[in-house]
Order: C-alpha cells, then structure tokens, then sequence
C-alpha cells in the first residue's frame, strides 16, 4: 500500500494532475464493451450448464462458474483486446515535456499497426494482438478464481439474510462477494498481469512477436526475483477487488430491475 500512494505521488510531482488519470478514455472505451460480452455471456453459459450438470451430473455443478467464467472472459479478451492494449501503452507513455500531447486511443493503435520494412499488412495487423496470450494467461485464471469465489460467497450472503432478495440486499451482497472475490483473484495472478504489461509495452516489434508468458516470467524472476513479480500487487488489488464489486452489483441489481419491470 505504501509503493503504491508513493507511486501516485511521484506521478503527481513529475507529470502533474493529468498523469493519475493517464490512460482513462481509453478505460472507458474498453469498459463498455467488454462488460457488454464478459457479463451476459458469463450469465448464459452458468446458466446452460446449471441446468445440464444438475440433471445429468450434479457431482459437476459447483465447477459451473470456474468453467462459464473462463469462457466468458476468452471471449469478451479477444473481442475487445486492441482497446486493451491502447490502454496499457496510453498510461505507459511519458512524454519528454510537458507540453507534449498525449497520445489517443486511435493514435495509439495506429502507431502500433504502423508499416515496418520488409512486413505486410497483415503481419502489422497482427501487433494489435500483441501480448493476446499474456492477456488471457492472466484474465482466464482470474476469471475462473473470481467466479469460483464470488458465486460462494453471493450464495452464503444470501442464506444467510434468509430473506426475499430486494434491491438493497442485491446490492450488498454483490458487492461484498465481488470485492472479496477480486482482491483475492488479483492477488493470484499478478505475476501474469506483470508479464502481460511487460508484453505490451515492448518497443521491439520482432521481440514483441515472438515472446511468451513464459520467457518473460522468467525474465521478470531474473531481474527481479519475487518481489518483481508482485511489483504493483497493492494497486492492483486496491483496484481490482472495487471494479469487480461495483461492475457485478450495477449489473445484477440492473437485472433485478428489469425483471420486476417486465413482471409487472
């Protein structure tokens, strides 16, 4: 927690106020999409699979979640991943002055695809997708950790309110379980989400080609032991445990209310 207030106030001191908030259109334009996909898609496959492993093979049910999450993040990862990368090179960026412009979204991405000698478009197209499989290395076993917690958490919540859920207790109980659950599944996979930046940011586009989740796990081991693959695991958690609570409570709560909607 201390690196991660002295991180924000050497950014504030260096760069100035706009430096915290570095990367945030870029947040949102990803934020929309990828709940838009993760959220419904992790709703339909639980569901479908609920009903299938109930009936034919209850032994199964409790790995419902793990198994729906993880298919629902692939999906929502590979959809929406060149927005992601945007983002992670945006708030990488530093500029030499203070009067530089920051790049955008659209600038970003367009400086990632930009023609290299002896390359075809194709290939440049392809740099969108670079670090693709750091991203899902470290969003999958998030998504199945999350999920796996969360659903026992929501479920004990609410047994043990023992009441009709409402909106207010919706909310509670998403929110507490989500917060729990994200803190804990950010915590797991930080390293993966340190090679995973480690990946975008990567200047050299051959390196960045051919690189692996495992050669830069091991390069960050090398360089900085165990504490380099926990580097910003206090920002992480503080971060994630909040989205994934505020995110699920919005979402089910909206779910809530258009169920009453359409039953009135």
């Amino acid at each position: 927690m201390f690196s991660t207030k002295l991180s924000a106030r050497n950014n504030f001191m260096q760069e100035g106020f706009s430096r915290l908030w570095r990367g945030t259109n870029a947040s949102l334009a990803l934020a929309v999409p990828t709940v838009g996909i993760y959220m419904p898609c992790y709703d339909y496959f639980r569901n479908r699979m609920e009903g299938f492993t109930t009936e034919k093979s209850p032994t199964l049910t409790p790995y419902v979640p793990l198994v729906a999450g993880i298919i629902a993040r692939s999906l929502a990862c590979i959809s929406c991943y060149p927005v992601e990368l945007a983002k992670t090179r945006m708030q990488a960026f530093k500029g030499t002055q203070r009067d530089v412009k920051l790049p955008g979204v659209w600038k970003t991405l367009v400086d990632v695809i930009n023609p290299v000698k002896g390359s075809s478009n194709g290939q440049n197209y392809r740099m969108l997708w670079t670090g693709l499989g750091a991203q899902l290395a470290r969003d999958v076993p998030f998504s199945a950790i999350c999920w796996s917690i969360l659903e026992h958490t929501r479920r004990s919540i609410f047994s043990f309110m023992g009441e009709e859920p409402r909106a207010g207790s919706i909310i509670g109980a998403n929110f507490t379980a989500g917060f729990v659950a994200g803190g804990v599944a950010a915590a797991v996979t930080c390293p993966l989400d340190v090679a995973k930046t480690r990946r975008q940011i990567e200047k050299n586009r051959d390196r960045a080609m051919t690189m692996t989740t495992r050669q830069t796990l091991a390069e960050i081991w090398r360089d900085g032991g165990m504490r380099g693959m926990f580097s910003g695991a206090g920002a992480r958690v503080g971060r994630a445990g909040p989205s994934v609570a505020i995110v699920v409570s919005f979402y089910e709560v909206v779910k809530y209310g258009l169920h009453n909607f359409h039953q009135q």
